[in-house]
């Protein structure tokens, strides 16, 4: 009987198993779909489908950099002790290659890249039915620069990983830049990339902490104005006291090395 692609799409959806392994089953029982899902239970490939409601919350992030393209990717495992295995980390570097290799603009984009004719999203259905966890693609980005532009990048333990651009200045600059961001957590690079609602509630939340103090409301105004650099300088990379010398501004510390802080993810 002759496998159809529709046939093998109806097989992967019933049991989570990689396209290979479908046509592979359905080949050896000629087409049977009940017992090509026997087959695929019994060679463990269909393991992954039951394990598709359960949480990966452990897992890596990585960053790899060629030329004038960066990339970051955090792939999700449901332990930590899987996520140090050898399996899993090669899984990691391939999703990863095949993102820096590609245009993704999406994690559905990026499942349907192909790593030595294999797609992405095969390739963690069949880790998963190996690994015996469930594994995922949970998030990506991937950075372009200019000549005259650094990457810098910094991994924490191997679960928070920041890549920065910075222009005019060299690699050790724009590492330090990343620690910084690895370690104190801001949302955005400068206040004018603040959307003006969070500052808008923010100032509301102040104003009414003032208030609340006892304070007149005029009063109460002028100190959000206070309040809010001081916010500022929580969320805002450029505006944090510099973790190496709290004396300057990251923003001062870059500029100080002949430089300017462009993009942070």
């Amino acid at each position: 009987m002759a496998i159809t692609a529709a046939m093998v799409k109806e097989l992967r959806e019933m049991t989570g198993a990689g396209m290979m392994d479908c046509k592979k089953a359905l080949a050896e029982t000629d087409g049977d779909m009940d017992a090509a899902v026997e087959v695929l239970r019994k060679s463990g490939a269909a393991k992954a489908e039951k394990k598709a409601s359960r949480i990966a919350a452990e897992g890596i992030t990585r960053t790899a950099a060629n030329d004038n393209t960066a990339v970051v990717v955090e792939v999700n495992s449901e332990t930590d002790f899987v996520a140090k295995n050898a399996e899993f980390t090669g899984l990691v570097n391939d999703i990863l290659t095949s993102i820096m290799n590609g245009n993704p603009e999406t994690v559905e984009d990026a499942l349907k890249l192909t790593v030595n004719g294999e797609t992405v999203e095969d390739l963690i259905i069949n880790k998963t039915a190996k690994i015996g966890e469930k594994l995922s693609l949970r998030r990506f980005a991937k950075l372009t620069k200019c000549d005259n532009e650094v990457f810098g990048s910094y991994i924490h333990g191997g679960r928070i990983a920041v890549l920065t651009v910075l222009e005019g200045t060299n690699e050790e600059v724009a590492k330090h830049v990343s620690m910084q961001a690895a370690s104190m957590r801001p949302s955005y690079v400068r206040i004018s990339d603040v959307p003006e609602e969070v500052v808008a509630r923010e100032a509301e939340v102040l104003k009414e902490q003032a208030m609340n103090e006892g304070k007149p409301a005029e009063i109460a105004e002028k100190m959000v104005q206070g309040r809010i650099q001081k916010f500022y300088k929580e969320i805002c990379l450029a505006e944090q006291p510099f973790i190496k010398d709290g004396d300057v501004s990251v923003a001062k510390y870059v500029a100080n090395n002949g430089g300017e802080i462009l993009k942070m993810v």
